[in-house]
């Protein structure tokens, strides 16, 4: 009886079994079908997830607001199809992803240097830990920093530094895409402010389709003002510290450790409307496709590259050969690539140099080194360390120096430099007075001090000022220039004596000591990001970050960069300049139409006719001031020939209005 009664009950869970089986096939497929179905473009959503993840060695993160540069890189990395990121004009991949990846804006909290200066500042004051912490890190890491504070927990601090994906990550793509219009441009040191579910792009709403974005990473993305002009820099690049005296304790002062955007605000760019972005993510015409895999969009422009690039090439090169022990996820092709690009435009678009005989006697040859800041802010600028120095060498006939000032030894250390600091100059007679273009900081006993939070007031601050700065500007109590400049009649001085030319001449008096023969006289601009004694405070104290640091930059490169250099020869004393050689023409190129032409008092220069490349005589009105003429050309860019009488002879001038 039991075993005729188990067998069709047997039967019966077998083929319930198998009814369960089969459900479970239906509902899988069911289930495979779903995720496979195109509802964004031609992919499913299995497959587009799986696509997006992991395929970069970048990290793939989410926190409570921010998705690391891992999860956009599914997009905005390089498209494995090569339709999207394609530059049209050049075939080249342009992808922002591996363009920002060797940056120091990717690498901001793996800069040995930043991490090495934040241990110095602990150790000086150990009790104001959490407060550099939270103001370092607040643009180093922003995205762990300002997580922890819209969470509402504890601050980020630098002990979890070394294990916080989100930290790691730097001036991460959302770090800045997701802050928030409104106080953007007003908020400063730091204090940075994010929309929690909004990504804001350069294009108009109507331009793009948010469903990818929204999809992939649940934000949705829209037309931010802010990200296509300068508000979106200003939080970090103006920085104010608060003063402490060398107890530790707080004075109530305030000291601005960098300006960098009312620098910009206090110029000719900002109210022209060249943006930072302008020269740091210069624009290509596109259309360029933004999302990897999607062929179908519409392609955009302009398109901003985002190479991400200052002048710092020393820390790009100490990081590329360091790479592996930082956790840099770029290779050395990339480092290469922005280690170019920095060099581009430190030498090409920052500075432009003009050295010019002025006159010469038995004894003594008179030189002025013109230099014109081509940049929208100071140069240098930003961090205090930086510094550029000029170095004028005369050499004889022969080859031979008769003068030098402002070289350099095997620890790249300025000869000449004094031990305090070395004073601004207007006029240099000897070999131990070399021009530097820096800000020195002074501490509540005006001495100098590399401790920031030391810094009460500027000892010197002559670094060259952008072209229409003005000392009446709004910003000028953030950007002021301080030390033995003030009394330099033609710092940042037109010839008319008017503010804001961004310019300074170095008047040199070079001793000859009975040469009377023909000279030639070469003037360089060097620039350093982490001079010799700017370090040397620091390494008096002892951290595995600051000795990290310490045998990192003693196995680097610290060749000072050049960035422009101009010559001059001359003949024998008695042998008469040509007409030509007397006088100088500047700025050229001109970028505004207006040109300074410059000649001796002894000299008769009559300014005739200006021609167009053509031939075509243009209009141009000569206005003629103390010390030479000022003339402005024709507003079209192109080449033009300035026709001159000089002492009697024709000289021909040529000059280029970009």
């Amino acid at each position: 009886m039991a075993s005729s009664y188990l067998s069709p009950m047997r039967r019966l869970s077998r083929t319930f079994r198998l009814l369960l089986a089969l459900s479970l096939v239906v509902v899988l497929f069911a289930a495979w079908t779903e995720a496979n179905r195109p509802v964004i473009g031609p992919h499913g959503r299995l497959a587009l997830t799986l696509f997006r993840s992991g395929l970069d060695s970048l990290p793939v993160l989410k926190g409570d607001y921010f998705w690391t540069s891992g999860r956009c890189a599914g997009c905005h990395g390089r498209d494995l199809l090569g339709e999207a990121s394609i530059d049209p004009a050049t075939g080249h991949d342009v992808n922002v992803v591996n363009d920002w990846r060797s940056s120091l804006m990717a690498n901001s909290a793996r800069d040995p240097f930043f991490r090495a200066k934040l241990d110095h500042e602990v150790l000086v004051n150990p009790d104001h830990a959490e407060g550099l912490s939270n103001k370092c890190l607040s643009c180093h890491a922003p995205m762990a920093m300002h997580e922890e504070r819209m969470a509402g927990r504890p601050a980020f601090t630098i002990a979890m530094l070394d294990t916080s994906v989100l930290a790691s990550d730097g001036v991460s793509c959302l770090a800045c895409h997701m802050q928030s219009p409104g106080p953007a441009g007003q908020s400063f040191s730091g204090d940075l402010h994010f929309d929690s579910a909004r990504v804001y792009g350069p294009y108009a709403d109507d331009q793009i389709n948010p469903n990818i974005m929204e999809f992939f990473v649940g934000l949705t993305p829209g037309f931010g003002d802010h990200i296509v002009n300068s508000e979106v820099c200003a939080g970090c690049h103006t920085l104010i510290t608060q003063t402490v005296d060398l107890d530790g304790n707080y004075t109530g002062d305030e000291f601005v450790e960098q300006a960098t955007y009312h620098e910009w605000k206090n110029s000719v760019y900002s109210a022209n409307g060249t943006q930072c972005n302008t020269c740091h993510m210069p624009r290509i015409e596109g259309p360029v496709i933004l999302a990897a895999e999607y062929a179908f969009l519409n392609g955009q422009t302009p398109y901003g590259l985002h190479h991400l690039v200052g002048g710092n090439v020393h820390m790009l090169e100490l990081m590329k050969a360091n790479r592996e022990a930082l956790g840099v996820p770029a290779t050395e092709a990339q480092f290469d690539s922005t280690i170019f690009r920095s060099r581009v435009l430190l030498t090409q678009r920052t500075l432009d140099v003009d050295v010019d005989l002025m006159d010469r006697t038995s004894d003594t040859a008179f030189f002025g080194v013109r230099l014109q800041n081509r940049a929208g802010h100071r140069f240098p600028s930003g961090y205090p360390s930086r510094r550029a120095f000029v170095r004028l060498v005369v050499r004889d006939a022969f080859g031979d120096t008769v003068f030098v000032s402002g070289d350099f030894d095997g620890t790249y250390e300025v000869v000449g430099h004094d031990a305090v600091y070395e004073p601004h100059y207007d006029v240099i007679r000897q070999e131990d007075q070399v021009q530097i273009y820096e800000l020195v900081m002074g501490d509540v006993n005006g001495d100098p001090t590399t401790v920031l939070e030391r810094a009460k007031l500027p000892l010197k601050d002559n670094r060259l000022v952008p072209l229409g700065f003005s000392t009446s500007h709004p910003s000028y109590d953030t950007t002021r220039i301080a030390g033995n400049v003030l009394s330099d009649p033609d710092f940042n001085r037109t010839l008319q004596n008017e503010e804001g030319s961004g310019t300074d001449v170095v008047h040199y008096h070079v001793p000859l000591n009975g040469t009377t023969g023909a000279l030639y006289a070469t003037a360089e601009v060097y620039y350093q990001s982490m001079p010799p004694a700017w370090n040397a405070e620091m390494f008096g104290f002892h951290s595995a970050r600051i000795d990290t640091f310490r045998t990192m930059l003693s196995e680097s490169d610290g060749t000072p960069i050049l960035v422009a250099s101009d010559s001059v020869a001359l003949g024998p004393l008695g042998v008469a300049q040509r007409p030509v050689e007397r006088i100088t023409v500047l700025p050229n190129p001109t970028a505004d139409g207006t040109i300074e032409i410059r000649y001796r008092a002894t000299d008769v220069v009559e300014v005739l006719a200006v021609y167009a490349a053509d031939g075509r005589a243009v209009p141009a009105r000569p206005d003629r001031r103390a010390g030479g003429w000022r003339l402005d050309l024709p507003v079209a860019a192109g080449l033009y020939f300035v026709h001159l009488r000089v002492n009697g002879a024709a000289v021909l001038q040529r000059v280029v209005r970009q």
